[in-house]
């Protein structure tokens, strides 16, 4: 009947599923990780590979002071009746555990992001820091050859598309904090002298971010000898009686049946590339074109999930994002930082501000939903154009540009000699955006933003400018000449998907469960519900429901069910 067959059949190769993997094969599972792209990683891969684990162990060594209670309170001020209690409550108690497995049994290391501050600091139990952690930098060479089909990092998270440095080093580079420039020649000097990555091609060997986080995964998988099958999407799921007993992959030598004796984990990514079904459950106006995430995310195992029973949640959120476009690039750019530079404003097209520009970026994204803020604009002038990069625009003071394409350099962004102008060619209201103007430049010289509060919390402060004053999140706009782009309500993936239990087993439609069934990352409708609580929330549940359905599928077949 099958194929092939083995104990646990992964499906998606992002940081969710090749934690599984590991975890199932190190609980003695046979275990097979099927991708869909020629690629492995997915979105994980050119992410920014940071993961959000409240209480977790290096916070601690740090001395930053967390525990479950203030973690559960902050989740379910966010989840509200969004998420089932059972299900935040495994990930709170289970997330510090998946982490010391991983430090503990494989290649995977973090460092603690102390000042990355919570998205929402105004609720009880957020910390100002310790629950993002960052990924330490690996070096490609551990990797050998599957270096050369790993996914590959994001435009945006690569210096003049070449360098690419960790949260921690861009943290310091965007708000040039003392030493930025040291950070800048010492990247430089690392990739100029890697003599034998220079002649293997641009691209670099000292992984980081996503990239660093997916080759330790990878690395680890291989010591293990689990194999990836690349190229390998899988189009049924095939069941027995009440069972889902494996799946038809197409390859190469056309479909295969694999089998899966004890259970298969859907880690397979969202839907954000399918404008069918963008369109079905997102609100609009939506484009698969405004997403950050990998274009294989087309919500293929979302359908056939539900073509056997399974039922969804959440279906019409997304980790949202603003995003800009550049013509020639496969995916959008999230603007994470851009809008949180001090001398940068979103205005809507009748010239008004209508949210905190430094705020977390799925806010951002349902403030520009939430009224007649659409098409919304990035407006910003000269002084702050010199100082900070933008979208694939490097600081001009760098003298950089000429690195960057015509369309880019010439046709991008709109350019005008003042404000007036600038609104004419945007098409947003002149009078208004002037009015707007005036009245944010007396905030930035007052340092009070009496309209949004920009700047009066640390989360706020983290992209702010150290060097300005009273408030290093404001700057005025008055320096001609004056630039715009149309920012778009992008995601870096979906987030509703499969319901799940907290065994992140695939539940049905009438609230049973689908046996041999379990789903993880964007596969499955988020723990976090509608919020983003801070920076690693998408890839931190991912990895612990990873780790808790190996844990689940291990546990049921050492008790032979």
């Amino acid at each position: 009947m099958w194929d092939a067959r083995y104990d646990v059949v992964v499906i998606g190769s992002g940081a969710g599923a090749l934690t599984a993997a590991c975890r199932a094969r190190d609980l003695g599972q046979s275990v097979v990780v099927l991708e869909k792209a020629p690629r492995y990683g997915g979105t994980s891969a050119s992410s920014g590979g940071g993961l959000w684990v409240p209480n977790n162990h290096l916070m601690r060594a740090a001395g930053v002071q967390d525990s479950d209670d203030d973690a559960l309170a902050y989740l379910r001020a966010l989840t509200g009746d969004d998420v089932a209690p059972a299900l935040v409550e495994a990930y709170v108690r289970e997330a510090p555990q998946m982490l010391r497995y991983l430090e503990d049994q494989t290649h995977v290391a973090f460092e603690p992001m102390v000042h990355y501050a919570d998205y929402y600091q105004e609720l009880a139990g957020a910390r100002p820091g310790g629950r993002s952690i960052d990924p330490l930098p690996y070096h490609a060479r551990a990797l050998g050859d599957a270096f050369h089909s790993m996914g590959l990092p994001h435009a945006q998270t690569r210096i003049m598309g070449l360098m690419g440095y960790t949260n921690q080093e861009g943290a310091v580079l965007l708000s040039k904090a003392p030493g930025w420039w040291k950070i800048v020649l010492k990247l430089a000097l690392e990739y100029a002298l890697d003599i034998p990555g220079r002649l293997q091609g641009r691209r670099s060997r000292r992984l980081v971010m996503g990239n660093a986080l997916i080759g330790r995964l990878r690395h680890s998988l291989d010591e293990r000898g689990v194999p990836v099958w690349l190229n390998a999407p899988v189009r049924e799921l095939l069941t027995e009686g009440a069972r889902v007993s494996g799946v038809v992959v197409e390859g190469p030598e056309g479909m295969r049946r694999v089998g899966a004796r004890h259970g298969i984990i859907i880690g397979a990514g969202g839907f954000e590339h399918s404008q069918t079904l963008r369109e079905r459950y997102l609100p609009g106006p939506t484009r698969a074109a405004w997403s950050a995430a990998s274009p294989t995310n087309t919500g293929d195992m979302l359908l056939a999930a539900t073509a056997i029973g399974a039922a969804t949640h959440l279906m019409d959120e997304a980790w949202w994002g603003p995003t800009v476009r550049i013509q020639g690039e496969d995916r959008a750019r999230m603007l994470f930082t851009e809008r949180s530079m001090p001398g940068c404003i979103l205005v809507n097209r009748a010239g008004q501000r209508f949210v905190n520009e430094s705020v977390a970026y799925t806010t951002a994204v349902q403030a520009m939903y939430a009224g007649e803020n659409l098409p919304c604009y990035a407006i910003f002038d000269s002084r702050y154009r010199r100082e900070y990069p933008f979208g694939p625009l490097l600081p001009g003071a760098m003298h950089l540009d000429g690195l960057q394409s015509a369309r880019v350099r010439r046709h991008w962004l709109a350019k005008a000699a003042s404000i007036d102008e600038l609104a004419q060619q945007l098409g947003v209201d002149n009078a208004g955006l002037m009015a707007t103007v005036q009245r944010f430049n007396g905030f930035a010289g007052s340092g009070i933003d009496q309209d949004f509060h920009r700047g009066e919390n640390s989360y706020d402060l983290l992209y702010g400018d150290v060097r300005l004053g009273p408030n290093p999140c404001l700057a005025a706009l008055q320096e001609a000449p004056y630039y715009g782009v149309e920012v778009y309500p992008g995601d870096i993936g979906t987030k509703g998907g499969l319901l799940t239990d907290a065994s992140a087993r695939v539940l049905s439609m009438g609230g049973e469960v689908l046996d041999g069934l379990y789903a993880i990352g964007n596969s499955a409708a988020s723990v976090t519900g509608r919020y983003y609580p801070g920076a690693g929330a998408t890839l931190g549940p991912a990895m612990t429901f990873g780790y808790i359905a190996a844990n689940h599928i291990a546990g049921r077949a050492g008790d032979g069910a």
